[in-house]
């Protein structure tokens, strides 16, 4: 997995970064010496309306409710500016936390996200608006925080309430690498197998790829079985 697009966290988490082309370099070097120190497995996020008969999306990255209408503000409002992704991330940023702080509703802001249901089968349910939520199989989630190993089979949820303090909160514990370590007020960690999203327009970003939940046609999501990928480092 080469890093390419705005935000590479999936090579991120396979310790790839930087120039594609030198991660190819080494990806030839360690070809020719043994690859077996460097397989890791992955479980991957099949999406789907949960119909048997629908083929699913796969993907290791989902951001959904608030965190999709950031992206989406950022791809589309942002980007076009000719920014650099750092200075393009931090804009967006400051706009969802003026939008925030002051209430402010504008085309050149960010919209609030649209309530939504989130069901972890057999673990129950989250409502609400949420400025985060992410599904991932991934060990790394945002601004360097680790979720620590998951079960096999689980992927791993993280909703944030939409809320100023409960950034603020995501924003302390991820300097300070305290995710999951306590409880925090507004941020809600969890695990499953299962999850099920509904709501009315509700966006999801997997790994790129732009899907919506609407009433009465949820985003079905299930872990798939132990794929290998290729980690640089060992």
């Amino acid at each position: 997995m080469l890093p390419n697009g705005k935000t590479n966290l999936i090579a991120l988490d396979l310790g790839i970064h930087g120039d594609p082309i030198k991660a190819l370099e080494r990806i030839v070097q360690i070809a020719k010496s043994g690859v077996d120190d460097h397989v890791v497995a992955r479980e991957l996020i099949a999406l789907s309306d949960g119909r048997a008969e629908t083929r699913p999306v796969l993907g290791m990255f989902l951001g959904g409710a608030g965190l999709a209408d950031s992206i989406l503000y950022c791809r589309n409002q942002i980007y076009p500016l000719g920014l650099s992704n750092g200075l393009s991330h931090f804009l967006t940023a400051i706009a969802v936390l003026v939008s925030l702080l002051f209430g402010i509703r504008a085309r050149f802001l960010p919209p609030s996200s649209n309530p939504v249901r989130i069901s972890l089968i057999r673990d129950g349910e989250l409502a609400g608006r949420f400025s985060v939520l992410i599904v991932t199989t991934l060990e790394k989630l945002l601004l360097g925080t680790r979720t620590g190993e998951s079960q096999r089979g689980n992927m791993k949820l993280m909703a944030v309430d939409q809320s100023l303090s409960a950034l603020l909160r995501l924003g302390w514990a991820s300097l300070f690498r305290r995710m999951g370590k306590t409880k925090m007020q507004g941020i809600h960690l969890e695990q499953g197998d299962t999850i099920r999203i509904e709501g009315d327009h509700s966006s999801v970003i997997l790994d790129g790829e732009l899907f919506e939940a609407s009433e009465g046609h949820p985003i079905v999501l299930r872990s798939t079985q132990p794929v290998p990928f290729l980690r640089l480092a060992a």
